[in-house]
């Protein structure tokens, strides 16, 4: 019997686990101490408070103390840091920085939910108090402090999920916008083609895009200046720093916890640590991804929700195991939508696993009802077996519907054939009889089938290079939306009548249409009568997304 139950840290992975905890047994003694002065706020809403959006500040704060001791009877204590574990004595040493007093916390278990810090690389200036993260509550209190204080101009370092939330938000608020990236692309979970549309939408914002050009100093003058690693400066007011977070660690470090990648605490499929009475759950942890079985580190809400629950049903005798994390991530830019599930392509390229792909483009519904947009999903799939192997999708609607039954799909190990049955809802406003998903399924089982033979996009360049006769199977009036160089138009319902006359029979050919689907039916009538051919995977849509990614606009 567990008498007393000590969880370092609240927010999203200790107060789950807490409650939780408190579910399971009303006679444990549960104490929570958070270093911070806020035991459970949404940091994921942060940004949102800032751009304007979630007005009321109270919002974000989803439990105090008193409600935590009012709902569940835990004794969670804020501002109070524990500096030290005795894993012998089964102590915690406390410091509380209310009053300044240290005293020792005796457990039968111990959650350690320290989460993550934000990364901030140790480069000149980089410790002015204009260079800001965005981690908790006083993080985002000291922002709006310096907004509201007369800012033009901010910087923002680091194009992931949160560097994009807080340009959308600080462009919300009026504000200039500058971008700066280290990498060649913006949001790294999604492959680089993905991204094209959301660098339009960002030019289309009249964000200042520095991409592959990375924060090199910070010059404490009045504005800021920031050498880049191009050498190029930039004037700024405020710098946002965005470029990730690193495991908080050094408790475990010092008690002598086994730490595995990263730094990250090292736990079994119970969330238990190398010492059987400490688990640890959240940001700090490392997690087996779902998809190959490889240790990594993917710091997200969900996952630590679920960890807290997993590690309070261990203690208290309960089989349960976390199945591990597949990284799962969406993001709002402005109009858009972008998300990933799974491993992208540059993980299965750089891990070895033998993989293929298609893009599709389809409508989010019914196309003939009112408003259907876009969804692009890219999906990629094992070789032998079909498996989905991970997925990325960008649109202006519909994009987390499609993403959650992907994320479900790779969690249940499903097949395209799979998707390529799946019944999902459907009515003209929500869907098509054949939704994204299907269209998905349908294409890669097309492909495994060997009915259809694709060309990657940056396969092209070199294919036309070596004489492949590039044919675009648009209609006339399409081509204003732009034309990949060196293709001849055909279109589709002309294709039978005037293939014999124009397309030689001893040249590669190279067909394309908008979005793959009329490439599919050319490609299928001049293979079946002879020639060698193959259809541009994703047609002119995915051509264009390369090219936006490869196109930005330095400034």
């Amino acid at each position: 019997m567990v008498k007393k139950l000590v969880i370092v840290g609240g927010v999203a992975g200790g107060a789950s686990a807490a409650a939780r905890a408190r579910r399971l047994s009303e006679a444990t003694e549960i104490v929570v101490l958070e270093r911070g002065p806020y035991v459970s706020f949404a940091n994921c809403g942060l940004p949102y408070h800032i751009g304007g959006e979630i007005v009321d500040r109270d919002a974000l704060l989803l439990h105090t103390p008193e409600s935590l001791r009012a709902r569940f009877n835990i004794d969670a204590r804020a501002q109070h840091e524990v500096t030290a574990i005795d894993r012998a004595a089964k102590t915690v040493t406390v410091q509380d920085h209310r009053t300044g007093r240290e005293y020792i916390e005796s457990y039968d278990a111990l959650i350690l939910a320290p989460g993550a810090a934000p990364i901030r690389p140790p480069l000149p200036g980089i410790d002015d108090p204009r260079v800001l993260t965005l981690r908790n509550i006083p993080d985002m209190d000291r922002m709006m402090a310096a907004l509201d204080s007369g800012v033009r101009r901010v910087s923002v370092v680091g194009a992931g999920f949160i560097g994009l939330e807080m340009v959308e938000a600080l462009r919300h608020r009026g504000l200039e916008v500058t971008l700066i990236e280290r990498d060649p692309q913006i949001l790294s979970p999604l492959d680089a083609e993905m991204t094209g549309s959301l660098v339009e939408t960002l030019q289309a914002q009249q964000v200042k895009l520095h991409i592959g050009d990375g924060l090199a100093a910070v010059v404490p003058h009045q504005p800021l200046q920031l050498t880049l690693s191009s050498g190029a400066r930039i004037e700024t007011d405020l710098v946002v720093l965005a470029i990730g977070v690193r495991p908080e660690n050094k408790l475990a470090q010092d008690a002598g916890l086994t730490l595995g990648v990263g730094g990250a605490i090292a736990v079994n499929a119970q969330q238990q640590t190398s010492d059987p009475a400490i688990y640890a759950v959240g940001d700090a942890v490392q997690v087996r991804h779902v998809v190959n079985d490889g240790l990594t580190i993917l710091p997200l809400a969900g996952p630590a929700n679920r960890q807290g629950r997993i590690a309070a049903d261990a203690i208290f005798g309960r089989q349960s195991a976390y199945r591990g994390s597949q990284g799962t991530a969406i993001c709002k830019l402005f109009e858009m939508t972008a998300g990933a599930t799974g491993l992208n392509e540059k993980t299965l390229k750089a891990t070895g696993m033998p993989y293929r792909k298609i893009y599709i483009h389809a409508s989010d519904h019914a196309g003939y009802y009112p408003g259907a947009k876009q969804i692009s999903i890219k999906l990629l799939f094992a070789e032998d077996t079909g498996r989905v192997l991970g997925a990325q999708a960008v649109g202006e609607n519909g994009v987390d519907k499609r993403l959650d039954v992907l994320a479900t799909a790779i969690q249940a190990q499903m097949m395209v054939d799979d998707l390529a049955e799946m019944e999902l809802s459907y009515a003209p406003p929500y869907g098509a009889a054949k939704d994204p998903i299907n269209i998905a399924g349908m294409a890669a089982q097309n492909l495994i089938a060997v009915l259809s033979s694709l060309i990657e996009p940056e396969e092209l360049d070199a294919e036309i290079a070596a004489g492949a006769i590039l044919i675009d199977l648009r209609q006339p009036e399409e081509l204003c939306q732009g034309q990949i160089p060196g293709a001849q138009n055909l279109p589709l319902p002309q294709l039978r009548a005037q293939a014999p006359a124009r397309l030689p029979k001893d040249v590669p050919l190279i067909v394309h249409c908008q979005v793959g689907l009329r490439g599919y039916i050319g490609q299928r009538i001049l293979q079946q009568q002879g020639w060698s051919v193959r259809n541009l995977n994703g047609g002119f849509r995915t051509w264009k997304m390369m090219q936006a990614a490869r196109e930005i606009v330095f400034v």
